[in-house]
């Protein structure tokens, strides 16, 4: 059993493309945590507007609010089993609402359902904003007691690989 992070982003859907190259045998949750954030407020996927100026005043009380969050979050985690069921895989989906930190969800659902592995990606936010906003991939790595694959989106692995000193560039004195 794998539990695979996903929020629809660009970055989860690498992981799960990962998940289905690494671990094509292994059965799979597909986890969405949810939970009222500022991220999720500023989506327009939600039906909110542009988040805090347009469209943020049609949501008048947090039950709403709430309700909006979890459908939300209910059509992501399907949408991530979907895709490792259409590769082939064994996965449900599964819908965790945030107790503290993503990273500490997801690790206690991992814990709960005995997960042997943890699957994530990531958005690949240098240190400022790694500090500012946190990052789930660091907080999972450093407090995981199961082993943790981090993976980068495409775009970032290409960036990344861009930004590396070539074999033919470097100079060993």
């Amino acid at each position: 059993m794998i539990i695979v992070c996903y929020d629809g982003s660009e970055d989860a859907q690498a992981a799960a493309d990962q998940a289905i190259r690494l671990f094509h045998e292994a059965t799979a949750t597909v986890l969405t945590v949810w939970g009222p954030d500022v991220e999720m407020l500023a989506s327009s996927e939600l039906g909110l507007g542009s988040g805090f100026g347009v469209g943020y005043d049609r949501i008048n009380d947090t039950a709403h609010l709430d309700a909006l969050l979890l459908e939300h979050a209910q059509r992501t985690a399907e949408e991530g089993a979907r895709r490792l069921r259409a590769a082939g895989m064994t996965a449900d989906s599964l819908v965790e609402k945030r107790d503290g930190s993503i990273a500490r969800t997801v690790l206690a659902v991992a814990g709960r359902v005995n997960a042997q592995a943890v699957v994530v990606g990531t958005r690949g936010r240098g240190g400022a904003k790694s500090a500012l906003l946190g990052s789930v991939s660091h907080d999972l790595v450093q407090h995981a007691d199961r082993a943790v694959v981090v993976v980068p989106s495409a775009a970032l692995a290409r960036h990344r690989e861009g930004s590396l000193p070539h074999a033919d560039s470097v100079r060993v004195v």
